[in-house]
């Protein structure tokens, strides 16, 4: 995490949530809270009506949004459409049911192979990937935060039912090249 490399945070953000303004029922699930600046994003593109969920495991990086990062991103974690949920985002999309969200932005571990917790590989693996499938609305949209390329996502994507692409983005903007990708399945 970086206040000075932020691209790939708010492209995270940009892919799924596009036109999402101006619709009452909208509804955005974010798995993993980091620095806040996917979610200072998704604020920006959803509107004064949308409901965003940020699913984050770790309490002390709530506290730390909350307490330190107020002079980066705002009070975020305190504006009326943001609900913070202490937990895993693999629990919170198992239990969500069908078609519950516009957009899903999962910031998870390293990204798609590269695990620090090893239960996480169930996000990516065939059944995680179909039941956030079967969690987006019709149109819907999800996006991965990857570190970089991870050969055969985007057929695991396509498996599960998702349009998928893959985007390569720079850390920041003045870098010459992409550091990481966001990979983005629509259903």
């Amino acid at each position: 995490m970086s206040t000075t490399a932020t691209e790939s945070e708010l492209l995270l953000a940009q892919l799924p949530c596009d036109g999402l303004r101006g619709r009452a029922d909208t509804c955005v699930l974010i798995g993993g809270l980091g620095l806040g600046f996917s979610l200072r994003r998704v604020l920006a593109l959803v509107g004064r009506h949308a409901r965003v969920q940020v699913a984050e495991l770790l309490p002390e990086v709530v506290a730390w949004n909350r307490e330190f990062l107020r002079e980066v991103n705002g009070r975020l974690l305190d504006d009326r459409r943001v609900e913070v949920i202490a937990g895993d985002v693999f629990d919170v999309i198992r239990r969500a049911g069908p078609a519950a969200y516009d957009a899903i932005l999962l910031d998870v571990d390293n990204g798609p192979a590269s695990m620090v917790q090893a239960k996480n590989r169930r996000i990516y693996d065939r059944r995680g990937l179909g039941m956030i499938a079967r969690a987006l609305k019709p149109g819907g949209k999800v996006a991965f935060w990857s570190p970089g390329e991870e050969p055969g996502f985007t057929r695991g994507l396509a498996y599960a039912g998702l349009k998928a692409e893959a985007f390569p983005v720079r850390a920041h903007e003045r870098a010459k090249r992409a550091a990481h990708v966001i990979y983005l399945g629509q259903r």
